[in-house]
């Protein structure tokens, strides 16, 4: 058991299952996460670790990541059950465990976060959260510089700009929306506004949504 795997021993098992442009992807999170958490005073090595096991289990078939929902004993609802994609980031947290040994939650927890949020996720979680949205891989445009503008101002309103902006996109594309994302936005939202929060949270929502 450890608290993170060797490196190359995770490479070499996502290079088994996964393309080429996926694993530039899961880099991007791994230096993105880590950035942002020596940004914020967090633990790097652990943001880098969850960042690069996030997506073990991206390319898992429907049926598999069921099956592994149902004996973690996770909690499934009618999203879901109907997109059962939506879950690997709960699974990849099982691999990363089961596979590769990794014992802190924090970790765990980061990988499990890292598509629809969670209200009251730590900070290592939101770094992966947003890092998977604003990795270099994803692009250039207009929305996403901002938004990595915006993750260097204040966390929680970079968590909650990524929730608007998936929110977007599946609207756009008329997908499902699971409740856990609103619920994420709204949290985040909520503690950017905080002034307790310690941030120039003013100054960066200004920013952010000008």
């Amino acid at each position: 058991m450890t608290l993170a795997p060797a490196r190359e021993n995770v490479l070499a098992w996502l290079s088994d299952r996964v393309p080429a442009a996926r694993i530039k992807h899961i880099l991007g999170v791994e230096q993105t996460a880590g950035d942002l958490a020596r940004h914020y005073g967090l633990d790097e090595a652990k943001a880098r670790s969850a960042g690069l096991l996030h997506d073990l289990a991206k390319y898992f078939k429907p049926q598999l990541l069921l099956q592994m929902a149902q004996k973690e004993g996770l909690e499934l609802d009618s999203v879901l059950e109907a997109h059962p994609h939506l879950l690997h980031a709960d699974a990849s947290a099982i691999v990363a465990r089961d596979e590769f040994g990794v014992v802190e939650r924090e970790i765990l927890e980061a990988i499990a976060n890292h598509t629809l949020g969670r209200p009251n996720m730590s900070q290592l979680s939101c770094t992966v959260f947003v890092a998977d949205t604003i990795e270099p891989s994803r692009g250039n445009t207009a929305q996403l510089e901002a938004l990595r503008e915006a993750s260097l101002q204040n966390l929680y309103a970079a968590v909650w700009q990524t929730s608007d902006y998936s929110l977007k996109y599946l609207l756009e594309t008329r997908c499902y929306i699971h409740p856990r994302t609103v619920l994420t936005r709204n949290w985040a939202l909520q503690m950017a506004r905080s002034p307790e929060r310690g941030n120039s949270t003013e100054k960066s929502i200004e920013q952010i949504t000008s």
